[in-house]
Formats: structure tokens, sequence, C-alpha cells
């Protein structure tokens, strides 16, 4: 056996499973030729690699098997709207195993456990035959992994791992937590309230059905929602914000003029007061470049104009340079960093504090299309890193996730605490 802190990873396991949710040709919705059936959708798959307009989510498990009998995981998993918005492909279970056989493995076996930030670079700058970076599921698990052997080989939690390459100080107390209720957004919305989350209801509004001709369903949507909340909750201390994500049905309402749409969130706010509103995705230009410019707008527009309504930057912004691109631009209040788009979750914590340091409030996201594993790996990185909010993950009924999350992070918190009081 190696010296502490220099164990050995001596075999890599992999399986496939089954993610949160399921991935959704976005493209296809948004266009209206998606028809619900059920929780199926009828219509031609329009993104390259759907074959129906939803499919069932897929992952793939990343076992390490240490020198010493220790196993630690992490679960490759990618987005709900894979291959939208500048993203990688659909992430198939049997079409990227062979993949990570032939070009992570060799990175793997026999490698000595040191530091896991040089460890996650050499895996995310891993690349295919073609010389292309592998997918973004890939590197997003593989890197879980590392970060677990890692605190695994040291007796510490990941947390602390991460606390420890990167300089940061350890949360104390628990990161506010978003909730997402998914198309059932009445229901869910209660379950939120009476488990008093911190951020709710993100709500779904991806096509302008939903959203309403000139966004009357969701300015119907959030006087009820503010009611509800001062209906069902057990005592005014709880004050949630409200954070809904509309997929860029606001701007294509108003015909993407920028005057027009934050004069309609200044009326959303006057709605939900006093509670505090995000909108994330208000606009989505389907350019990368054209998305930045309009976003700065927006935020300058509302800025200037005293509205007091935050924007949640999240298509366009995938990689950890776009998000470097979007704070430097200042095209949003705040930072969605989709952890399964940034591939290594090396990315994702250098994403949270770049975020931090200029200024631009960071939202450690991801999908309902990811695992309980993903999950729990992304509340260390919270924990070590302190972003404003975290999303509540995977799946889209919200109690699992929910759960999934806060346990994780109480668990970890205590025994932080209980470390501390041994010194």
């Amino acid at each position: 056996m190696g010296a502490i802190g220099k164990l050995k990873i001596v075999d890599v396991i992999l399986s496939k499973g089954l993610s949160g949710f399921y991935f959704d040709d976005q493209r296809a919705i948004r266009s209206g030729n998606a028809r619900e059936d059920g929780f199926a959708y009828l219509g031609e798959a329009v993104t390259p690699g759907f074959t129906k307009i939803r499919q069932a989510g897929e992952s793939v498990s990343v076992q390490l098997v240490l020198e010493d009998g220790q196993i630690a995981y992490g679960d490759c998993a990618a987005v709900q709207y894979s291959g939208a918005g500048g993203r990688d492909p659909l992430f198939l279970a049997d079409q990227y195993i062979p993949v990570i056989e032939e070009y992570v493995v060799p990175l793997l076996k026999g490698q000595e456990l040191g530091s896991f930030r040089e460890m996650a670079e050499k895996i995310d700058n891993c690349r295919n035959g073609d010389g292309k970076l592998i997918h973004t599921a890939i590197r997003y698990g593989v890197t879980q992994a590392i970060l677990d052997a890692v605190a695994k080989s040291q007796g510490l939690t990941m947390a602390e791992v991460i606390s420890n390459e990167y300089g940061t100080e350890l949360a104390t107390e628990p990161i506010p937590l978003m909730g997402q209720t998914g198309d059932d957004r009445f229901i869910n919305a209660d379950r939120m309230i009476l488990k008093q989350i911190d951020v709710l209801p993100h709500g779904l509004f991806n096509n302008i059905s939903k959203l309403g001709a000139n966004g009357e369903k969701l300015r119907d949507y959030l006087s009820w929602l503010k009611s509800r909340v001062e209906y069902l909750r057990s005592s005014s201390d709880y004050v949630p914000d409200f954070q809904v994500d509309v997929y860029g049905t606001i701007g294509e309402a108003f015909g993407q003029d920028i005057e027009a749409i934050g004069k309609y969130c200044a009326e959303l706010v006057e709605i939900v007061h006093p509670y505090n509103l995000r909108i994330e995705g208000p606009i989505d230009l389907d350019d990368r470049e054209a998305q930045i410019e309009a976003m700065a707008k927006l935020r300058r527009y509302v800025d200037e104009n005293n509205i007091p309504v935050e924007f949640v930057a999240d298509e366009w912004c995938n990689t950890l340079e776009d998000v470097k691109d979007f704070v430097q631009a200042k095209a949003g209040h705040m930072i969605q960093i989709k952890a399964p788009d940034l591939g290594g979750i090396n990315n994702t914590i250098e994403a949270i504090l770049y975020c931090k340091e200029y200024g631009v409030r960071a939202y450690l996201g991801g999908t309902c299309n990811e695992t309980e594993r993903s999950a729990q790996v992304t509340v260390h990185i919270a924990l070590a890193t302190k972003p404003c909010q975290i999303l509540s993950k995977p799946g889209m009924g919200f109690d699992e996730g929910a759960s999934i999350c806060r346990n994780e992070m109480n668990r970890t918190l205590a025994l932080l605490n209980w470390k501390k009081g041994r010194r």
C-alpha cells in the first residue's frame, strides 16, 4: 500500500445508469411543433442525436478502486437540453462507455493520488482520436470520482479538499437551495412552500403557450405564487426569493425589444413585491455574442431605470470561458454555472470563484437530468466556494432532489463542526 495521501488507483469500473430526468429536444419544443401527449411529446425531433423529442436520461457511473480497498465514485451526466445553446451532443451511455475505456481509463489506472486540481485538469484536457475534447459529461463524472478518491486518501470530506487546494473558507451555514417545479408548477410550488425552500419555483416556462402571448400567464402565475406563499407558510419569517426560468420566451413575446422587456419585468416586480424576483434566460438569441450583448443591454436598462429585478444568464454560458466573458460584459446580474456543461468540476469551482472576484452573483446550478451522486458532489463544491444558491437536483419532483441536497449539506456541515470541536 502507498503512503497516506499517496494511494494509487488500481482499477476503474464503469456502469450504465439512469439519470434523474429525461433528455428533451429544446429546439423542437420551442418551435411549437411538439405536441404534449401525457408525459411524452409527439412530433419530429430536430436536434442531431435525438430520435424522439423526449428520451430517457442516461448516466455512466465511474468507480475508482483504490489500493487500500476503498471505492471512490462519480457519475457522468448531461443536461436535459443537450445539444442546445452550444452544448455537447446527446450523452448516451452505450456510445460513450467505449470512449471512457479507450481514452480515460489509461490515464487513471496506476495513478498516484496527489493533487485533485492537477489530476482534474489532466482529465479535463483529455482528447479523443480526432483531437477534440471528450464529452463534457465524461469530464464531469470522472473528476467527481477523482475528488472523492483524493478525499478518501486524505481522510477528508470533498469540501475540505477543495477548500485546501483553492484556498477558500468553508461554509458554516447551509447554502440557499433553489427548487424546480417542472411543468407541475402549482402542486410542486406547494411542496416547496411547505418545506420552506429558499428560492422557488423555476417554473419551466419554456414556450410561448406557457408564458402567454403577451406574458399574461406568467403574470397570473406570479400573482398566484405570492398569495400561495402567504397562505401556506407557517411563519411570516419565511420569505423566499422568486426565480423563474423562461427560456428566452419573454424576448420572443416582446420582439427582443430591450425596453419592452424591461417594462414587462417591472410589472412582474410589482406583482411579487416584497419578494425578490429573478428571471433566468429572459432572452435567447441563438448566438453567443448576440446573447452576451443583449443580456448586458438588458441588465443596464433595468439598473439605470431602478427596476429591482435580477437577470440570470444561462443559455450560451456553458464553459468556463463563457462564464468569464459573460461576467466581464456584465451580461446578467447572476450567472447560472451549469455544472455538467463545464466539464471537469475544477471548472465549476473556478467559475464560482471568478464570479465572486468580479462581483457577479454565482448560482451553482446543473440539471434535473443529473444523478444523486453528482448532486452530492455539487453540494461539497458549494460548501467550499459559497455561491449565492445551489440547485436542488436531480429530478423534477422536487422532494427527492431537495432531500438529497439538503441532507448531504447538513450532514457535511455537522461533520465539519464536529471536527472543528475536536481540534
